[in-house]
């Protein structure tokens, strides 16, 4: 007690002394001080506060699974043995830590019903004061990488045993690095969701259930064979098992710990379901078709699904890879069969957080439920959560399985009875679906605007790539020389920022061999998760030379590294047509008006490169409105302390033709087709064939993300007629299905109905009718059937009441007669 007792002292009277001096960070994180700096920058600014680091805290690692139980490091911060190390989340929930052999403090993260970033503060006096401050990031199980997570060997046993010929032992396993134990408990955890739908009392729990095993040697793998929970908790239909230390008492919350993916519980459920999975299932399946009849129609705020696999691919600021059908990853389609790839909504609907899930097939057709059971669907809770998160339908994972997972297990996986699904989740199909608009910035710069205007604008500042007063969204970009010698620029740097989102910059890093992420001036790093929720906006990065920013009114921002140069394609919905200025022009389909300086006047000689020059310039960012990072003395002499637009730089505005120009050959070799005039200018001004190349590469790839954009005509879905069928499967303009009887029927209306480009089914809507003989004399035969009944029936009857009356004789007339 002493010892702990001294140690506050001594952290008070530094605490004391950095404050006297005018040097703490103690409390102040993220800000500038007079004589020294808290903030982020102040690391490559060399001008942080001597305790900057003390306080204001990093960790490693620096996610985990949202389920909690991820042992991370206190980084360059020492404590004494003594020290009770207490970790606060998210303002309410707080985790016992622990000091290590080395002084390094360590926290467990807790179970949370968010994803993202979350405050976090240490204390090292067991809670009277938490002085250090950091952050967490909470990971999606699903987006979780397999390292960080237990492992269900051959899971789709799991959750099919106890149907017929699913059985036998089941086993799973982990890196043992994860539970700091030599002997461990395997515990069964449940999650349900509990309240009327849509109200105040609408909550989500997770639970203790039971222990399947304790005191395990922590070796990495557990088997057992399964049988039906007792104690009623059979009931609970979805969990997942934990991993950790025996030390422990059963069920302890937000101790270290390893867990698997949520998964339906099929292995745990009542021996009912055993006996007879199929009439289980289906009970289930009529009480969520009963309960989906009482919750509101979701399907009218969803987004229309891209018509095609091209399409969905190429739309990054509305739809991204679902993780569970990835055409990139071997298209292993569990749910969706008949399906190489899958998509989902990025956002969540905005009044019941409702997802989109778009799926196609190998011909890059979207695929609907009315004709497969792999095809696309519609969900109640979107599966990656939504914000302010905490509370159904929004927690993320654990509501979509309620929903829409679960629920597809009752009715088509394990039961036959696919209909009663498809009648809550039918595919709503690509009519509606609009496009995104592009434009790109690539090369020496070179732009094409949404309108499909190009021009070159080689500028030396900070400007506004693109501005929408009406989506409050803005993009800006950063311009610096190739070279001391060159007269020409390239693209460095891209901030953007809608409404009150975060603010992210998108920069090449010293050497331009890699992109740097920062988030409100702070770097992001992506060697644990590459996807990030973020304050308004999502960030994707799967390599260093790859990052695509998606904002929630659909924009989305695609930056790729090429040659040392930064491509950066800018992908907007509709929604924004006739509100956006800047160097991406005006996007409203009119390439006349596209390119309109700041003060609004218009540009009327779109092949002089001075009037060119001088639009480009007048869109040079304010102090005031520059979203950018100055963390240099470079950024802050060049761009911060300077006018945005560099007047002093004058471009080579036109490409010199010299047969004696030792580089004239190759491009004479490499640039060749459309956009030529762009691939020569980089490699005969800017003096690089590979650059040269780089930039004929983003040229083309922008040419053909034009294309797969392009509006695909669908006439919907066309049904077989009753006691009929159809062939064909696709319904874009062109397409055509036949249409045919059963035996016995005749076709009437149009046997073959083809899609035509107004968006309707050509002929007439067809019917098979049964023939006008054949009609008769099946009514005839009908007709005498209900006669012979009628006869039969009065025999029998009064065969009945003359024996009564031979029985009774005495009885009263009146009765017989009533």
């Amino acid at each position: 007690m002493m010892e702990r007792f001294t140690a506050v002292i001594f952290l008070l009277l530094v605490s004391c002394v950095c404050s006297i001096s005018g040097q703490t960070c103690e409390g102040k994180c993220g800000k500038k001080l007079y004589s020294c700096s808290c903030h982020t920058t102040c690391t490559s600014l060399k001008n942080c506060c001597k305790d900057y680091k003390e306080y204001c805290v990093q960790v490693f690692p620096y996610s985990g699974s949202i389920l909690g139980g991820t042992d991370f490091i206190v980084l360059d911060t020492s404590f004494n043995k003594s020290s009770a190390i207490l970790c606060r989340f998210n303002s309410n929930i707080n985790t016992v830590g622990y000091v290590d052999e080395n002084s390094r403090g360590h926290c467990i993260s807790p179970l949370l019903y968010e994803t993202g970033w979350v405050p976090l503060l240490v204390s090292s006096d067991n809670g009277t004061t938490f002085s250090r401050v950091g952050t967490w990031l909470s990971v999606h199980t699903g987006k979780l990488d397999a390292h960080f997570k237990a492992t269900l060997v051959n899971s789709t046993k799991w959750q099919y045993y106890g149907t017929p010929d699913v059985g036998g032992f089941l086993r799973m396993t982990w890196n043992t690095s994860l539970v700091r134990a030599e002997r461990v408990n395997v515990e069964v955890w449940g999650y349900r969701e509990t309240g009327k739908p849509y109200t105040d009392n609408w909550q989500g729990e997770w639970h203790y259930l039971y222990s399947l095993a304790k005191d395990q040697p922590n070796n990495g793998s557990f088997s057992f064979l399964p049988k039906p929970a007792v104690n009623g908790f059979s009931s609970w239909e979805l969990g997942s098992l934990r991993i950790s230390p025996s030390t422990n008492p059963d069920g302890t919350w937000n101790v270290q710990a390893a867990w698997t993916e949520d998964h339906a519980l099929a292995w745990h459920l009542e021996e009912r379901f055993r006996q007879n999975s199929k009439v289980w299932a289906l009970e289930k399946c009529l009480a969520w078709d009963q309960l989906e009849n009482q919750l509101p129609n979701f399907l009218s705020e969803i987004l229309d699904c891209p018509c095609t696999l091209a399409q969905a691919r190429a739309d990054t600021g509305r739809f991204h890879t679902d993780y569970g059908c990835d055409i990139e990853k071997g298209s292993v389609c569990t749910y969706h069969p008949g399906c190489v790839h899958c998509v989902r909504a990025i956002q969540a609907s905005p009044t019941y957080a409702a997802g989109q899930q778009c799926c196609y097939d190998s011909n890059g057709t979207q695929v609907l439920t009315g004709d497969s059971i792999g095809g696309s669907t519609p969900d109640r809770a979107h599966d990656w959560g939504s914000a302010p998160f905490q509370k159904p339908p929004r927690v993320p994972g654990q509501s979509h399985w309620v929903y829409d997972v679960l629920s597809f297990y009752y009715c088509c996986l394990w039961s036959d009875n696919c209909h009663f699904y498809f009648k809550h989740r039918p595919s709503t199909g690509c009519r509606r679906y609009q496009p995104p608009g592009s434009a790109v910035v690539f090369g020496d710069p070179h732009f094409i605007t949404f309108d499909g205007v190009s021009y070159s604008f080689n500028g030396h500042g900070e400007y506004t790539l693109m501005t929408s007063a009406k989506k409050r969204l803005t993009i800006q970009g950063r311009t610096e020389p190739v070279n001391a010698t060159i007269k020409a620029t390239k693209l460095t740097a891209v901030a953007m920022k809608e409404t009150s989102s975060d603010v992210i910059e998108v920069r090449l890093v010293g050497g331009h061999t890699g992109l740097e992420v920062l988030q409100n001036q702070k770097t992001l790093s992506f060697s644990e998760q590459s996807w990030i929720d973020l304050h308004g906006v999502f960030v994707f990065s799967p390599t260093s030379t790859n990052v695509t920013v998606m904002f929630p009114s659909g924009a989305g921002v695609e930056v790729r590294l090429r040659e040392g140069t930064m491509t950066t394609t800018v992908l907007l919905p509709q929604e924004f047509k006739d509100s956006t200025l800047g160097l991406l022009g005006k996007m409203n389909g009119d390439a006349n008006d596209d390119l309109i300086l700041s003060n609004g006047q218009l540009v009327r000689n779109l092949t002089n490169p001075e009037e060119l020059f001088s639009f480009g310039a007048s869109w040079a960012v304010s102090n005031q409105s520059a979203l950018f990072t100055y963390d240099s003395e470079y950024l802050l002499n060049t761009y911060y302390y300077a006018p945005r637009h560099d007047h002093r730089f004058v471009p080579v505005f036109s490409v010199p033709e010299s047969p004696d120009d030792p580089l004239a050959n190759q491009a004479y070799e490499i640039c060749t087709g459309e956009g030529a005039q762009y691939c020569r200018y980089d490699i005969l001004v800017g003096r690089s064939p590979r650059m040269g190349n780089a930039t004929k590469v983003s040229f083309q790839s922008h040419i053909s993300l034009v294309e797969d954009l392009k509006q695909v005509i669908s006439c919907g879905r066309l049904s077989p007629p009753n006691n009929g069928k159809k062939e064909g499967t696709t319904y874009f303009q062109g397409a055509k299905v036949q249409l045919s009887c059963n035996d016995d029927y005749t076709l009437k209306g149009s046997a073959e109905r083809i899609c035509q480009e107004n968006g309707q089914w050509s002929g007439k809507d067809t019917s098979c009718v049964l023939p006008s003989n054949l009609a008769a004399i099946v009514a005839g035969s009908v007709i005498g059937a209900m006669a012979l009944i009628v006869i039969i029936t009065t025999i029998v009857l009064h065969s009945r009441k003359q024996n009564r009356k031979a029985a009774r004789p005495g009885e009263v007339m009146t009765s017989e007669a009533f």
